[in-house]
């Protein structure tokens, strides 16, 4: 059984390859020639002494980055082995996808150990794999694989950002709802923060293509570089919907502008025909001696048609200097 800091150990090569190991067998086979796998839970308190008592071997900054809390992607190339720090896509329950994971990595050709703060499904899957006896053989298969899978999902993730962008600009243009400010804000908020480490991530992955460490063959060099080219990709599509977010911000912006304004264009154009009618009702309500038109029984009625006619007058005025349009409104496009 495993202790509780010890979430995976496995046997990659062989005749026992896949088999589970103890803590005692453990620490025998990630010294010896035989390539061994743990994977640790960073959070529990007995993994760091665990690192510093039973992995001594391994050098002093290759320990220091598997215990550092605060990390970025990064690859640093330490004898026959590199450190390698990536960053995964968040699965968890009631989590962000783009508060991506820290997965730590140290990597040589007989020892794998790999750290994390939470649940790693890449992880998971690799584990399961080897369960199977249908895991990787050999360190660079390892990382080639883990690489695989995490860019895999971190497409995943960035497709699923493009639909989204692409039904909001659906709804914008169409102009359906005055709310997708915030959806729109929330939406580019979430690619700055992915692209903030899938960004320098493209870059380890280049790096591991072009390493010169014995781990990288030239079939996992083969399969890195693929890896490393759709990263570079997904960058680039990143760096995309991060534009289309604040070409669509300033298009609800000009939305709202031209709201406003014609809101103000009708409150003028009441204002230009109702103010010469507040006018002349007022001047005729005035109570004072000599009002034309008191001792007339139909004076009420001039009144009204003269105020008809000049209403008449003013509409055909604005009408002729394009104030005002008759007739259907073309559909915007």
């Amino acid at each position: 059984m495993f202790d509780n800091h010890i979430k995976y150990a496995h046997v990659l090569n062989g005749e026992e390859r896949g088999r589970e190991l103890d803590d005692e067998t453990l620490r025998h086979v990630l010294k010896a020639d035989t390539l061994g796998w743990v994977h640790l839970d960073g959070n529990h308190p007995d993994a760091a002494e665990w690192i510093t008592e039973h992995l001594d071997y391994l050098d002093p900054q290759a320990v220091e980055a598997l215990l550092d809390p605060a990390s970025r992607p990064r690859l640093t190339p330490l004898g026959d082995g590199l450190m390698i720090i990536l960053r995964v896509i968040n699965f968890n329950e009631g989590e962000d996808p783009e508060d991506m994971i820290s997965l730590r990595v140290w990597i040589d050709a007989h020892r794998i150990v790999t750290v994390s703060l939470r649940r790693v499904r890449a992880v998971e899957r690799l584990d399961a794999a080897l369960s199977k006896g249908e895991g990787p053989r050999t360190s660079g298969e390892f990382l080639s694989r883990l690489i695989e899978d995490i860019t895999g999902k971190i497409g995943g993730f960035q497709a699923d950002l493009d639909e989204q962008m692409e039904a909001l600009e659906d709804q914008i243009v169409r102009e359906e709802d005055d709310g997708l400010r915030a959806e729109v804000v929330n939406l580019r908020l979430k690619v700055i923060a992915a692209r903030r480490f899938i960004a320098p991530q493209r870059d380890v992955i280049h790096g591991i293509a072009a390493s010169r460490s014995p781990v990288i063959d030239d079939e996992t060099h083969r399969e890195v570089e693929e890896e490393a080219q759709k990263m570079t990709r997904i960058v680039e599509d990143l760096d995309e919907l991060r534009e289309q977010a604040m070409v669509l911000r300033e298009e609800l912006s000009s939305q709202l502008s031209d709201r406003l304004n014609r809101n103000m264009f009708v409150m003028s154009v009441v204002s230009v025909i109702f103010l010469p009618l507040g006018f002349l009702t007022g001047l005729f309500g005035v109570n004072v001696g000599g009002m034309p038109g008191v001792n007339d029984g139909d004076a009420f009625y001039w009144l009204v048609g003269w105020l008809t006619l000049l209403v008449a007058l003013l509409v055909f005025f604005l009408w002729r200097v394009r104030w005002i349009r008759f007739g259907a409104r073309r559909r915007r496009l």
